[in-house]
């Protein structure tokens, strides 16, 4: 684990290359989702690591970056810059970005803003540009003040992951979230969580492979191909299932899906 200091928050993150040593490789940076860590990409590693340098950062508020405080002013810009930052102290100009559940949210703000940083773009499972349901957040905070993030990972655990996803993996995954901070969880659902970036898609200028499941509750795949078809140069895919959090119900073909969208994005960029 790797350590930055920004305002307020000790930043911790993980770099992954197992590249032949005598390459100088691309990288990949690997934005989770909300009350989860670098950690969530595990499955993915294998995959992308033998081809690219693999940057998993905990985002601030979570893992083992610095808990925040409820009253945090929490804007994508600032979780933009934060990625930014990781990048810059690895000495890592242009790279590959990858995001899933809302950490697709943060990538796409990402890429619309940093256009000059970004090579290509995976979002995997991510909610809809303009999300709804923001007027429930209140209904999730108060459930987790009063219950703590354990019970709201345990109840929401079953559409996250799906129908196929085994029992015990679900269990993994629902105490592995609800070691989240309410702190975090609190200011984050209050704002960056139903964040409106539909403005930002258009701005959108690499390669952007947008993946799904047939069944995701996050969105049906008529209204995922109607934003991602907002996204210039872009492409969708559908798995089969019903998870929303594809890009750990379906990992393998997900980061499978990934690297070849990457390396296809490199090919046609030298």
């Amino acid at each position: 684990m790797f350590s930055l200091e920004r305002a307020g928050c000790t930043l911790r993150y993980r770099v992954d290359d197992f590249t032949d040593p005598w390459r100088a490789p691309g990288a990949v940076l690997l934005l989770h989702g909300n009350a989860e860590s670098g950690l969530a990409w595990h499955g993915w590693v294998p995959v992308l690591a033998r081809h690219f340098r693999v940057v998993r950062p905990d985002m601030r508020g979570y893992g083992e970056s610095t808990p925040m405080p409820r009253d945090h002013p929490w804007t994508l810009e600032e979780l933009v810059e934060d990625g930014c930052a990781v990048m810059d102290a690895l000495g890592i100009e242009r790279f590959h970005l990858v995001g899933a559940k809302v950490g697709g949210t943060i990538a796409r703000a990402f890429a619309a803003r940093r256009p000059h940083r970004v090579r290509s773009l995976v979002v995997a499972g991510t909610p809809q540009a303009r999300r709804p349901g923001a007027e429930q957040v209140e209904v999730i905070v108060a459930e987790l003040e009063a219950h703590g993030t354990a019970h709201w990972a345990r109840r929401s655990m079953a559409g996250r992951l799906g129908a196929r996803f085994p029992a015990e993996g679900a269990s993994w995954w629902a105490e592995y979230m609800g070691r989240a901070p309410v702190s975090s969880m609190v200011g984050f659902n209050r704002t960056v969580n139903y964040a409106d970036v539909s403005g930002e898609l258009p701005r959108i200028a690499c390669p952007t492979l947008v993946i799904t499941t047939e069944g995701s509750a996050l969105g049906d795949v008529e209204k995922t191909r109607a934003w991602q078809a907002a996204i210039p140069r872009s492409r969708l895919l559908v798995l089969p299932g019903d998870s929303y959090h594809v890009a750990v119900s379906h990992a393998g073909e997900c980061a499978s899906a990934a690297l070849a969208f990457m390396r296809q994005a490199d090919a046609e960029a030298s």
